[in-house]
């Protein structure tokens, strides 16, 4: 919006014309972000109060979760509208890519909203089946891929981390596969991951930022010729994309950190995935992806290991699953398992970035 009305502005100051930019844009759309949350942030928190819109937590979880019973939920909305903002304003609307971002947003933020409704009014821990949220993902997903290989210049191309000049080549169908494989992974790990305070928005925050890197030089050719990686048109705009993702998350961790005044509720966590599911298949790092989100992954890997060694056995790998609730069992305090888990995350994403050199 605003580089709209920046066209205006320059014919009377060739100044206004350093907003063109893609650093200073994300630099403001991170800003924007940051405090349109912070200043609407206690404002949301008081209506959700208001209007009884609180946590019900999972009876069979930690005991020592009960004391946030009717804390308020649903923050992800928070998270959402100052990142659809911040990327309208800062944001070329020109770009294809940045409304299939807010595309995906949309779509997964109102999943998470449908299934966030039904266990407030149910009162009860289970909101939609799941078959009814898969389902809801998978068509979400197809469409976010088909309209990616339709109305873009993607490459199809599977790009593999650490190797020079390898690439395994996928076709159109072959790439909506896999970007369905991801959307649909990535929304479910985000959201199972959000069981602790802060836990899953720190590791978003930092992912988008290792994805804001890779954005950043494969829309420049420059940097993308030196570093002999795929020039993607375009994609350089995600780079203000995930500054406004980063200064949004900031702005909930504010209210979300330890012991949290607000959760963001799938809602959040579906939509958050999602999106860097997204930005990943469009700098085509899917497989950095699943590097940098390693704790997203184990996460979901925890669920899936002891569901099906339950079936199996009858007996439990993990004292409960997901993870973090395993290391609660054990008896580390909440805090410190957090903490642990950023710090993993960090250490992956910079594992991730050094790929940009190690080829």
């Amino acid at each position: 919006m605003f580089l709209e009305l920046l066209g205006f502005l320059t014919q009377f100051d060739p100044g206004f014309d350093v907003l063109h930019y893609l650093t200073l844009r994300a630099v403001l759309a991170m800003l924007a972000s940051l405090f349109i949350t912070l200043f609407m942030g206690q404002f949301f928190i008081n209506r959700l109060k208001q209007y009884k819109i609180g946590q019900v937590i999972r009876s069979d979880g930690p005991q020592s979760h009960a004391s946030k019973s009717d804390t308020p939920t649903m923050g992800g909305l928070m998270i959402l509208f100052s990142f659809i903002v911040s990327v309208l304003i800062w944001g070329d609307w020109h770009n294809t890519y940045l409304w299939i971002v807010i595309a995906t947003a949309l779509i997964f933020g109102a999943i998470g909203f449908a299934d966030d409704h039904l266990k407030i009014k149910r009162k009860s821990s289970d909101g939609l089946s799941a078959k009814q949220k898969y389902l809801a993902q998978s068509i979400g997903a197809v469409v976010i891929g088909v309209w990616l290989v339709n109305a873009t210049n993607i490459s199809t191309d599977l790009l593999i981390p650490f190797l020079k000049d390898f690439v395994i080549p996928l076709g159109a169908i072959g790439l909506v596969v896999l970007s369905y494989f991801v959307l649909v992974g990535s929304s479910n790990a985000v959201n199972l991951t959000d069981g602790l305070d802060g836990l899953a928005i720190m590791p978003v925050i930092l992912i988008a930022g290792g994805l804001a890197i890779f954005a950043y030089i494969g829309g420049n050719y420059n940097f993308a010729n030196y570093l002999n990686m795929p020039f993607m048109p375009g994609t350089g705009e995600l780079f203000v994309v995930c500054a406004a993702l980063i200064g949004s998350g900031f702005g909930f961790l504010w209210f979300n950190t330890y012991p949290a005044d607000v959760f963001m509720g799938d809602v959040g966590s579906l939509s958050l995935g999602a999106i860097l599911a997204t930005i990943a298949i469009m700098v085509r790092q899917e497989i950095l992806l699943f590097i940098m989100g390693g704790v997203f992954v184990a996460e979901t890997l925890s669920v899936m290991i002891q569901v099906g060694w339950y079936k199996r056995t009858k007996k439990r790998i993990f004292l409960m699953a997901p993870l973090h609730h395993h290391f609660e069992q054990k008896g580390l305090s909440e805090p410190k398992i957090i903490v642990r888990f950023w710090m993993v995350t960090l250490i992956l994403v910079l594992i991730s970035l050094a790929s940009i050199k190690i080829r």
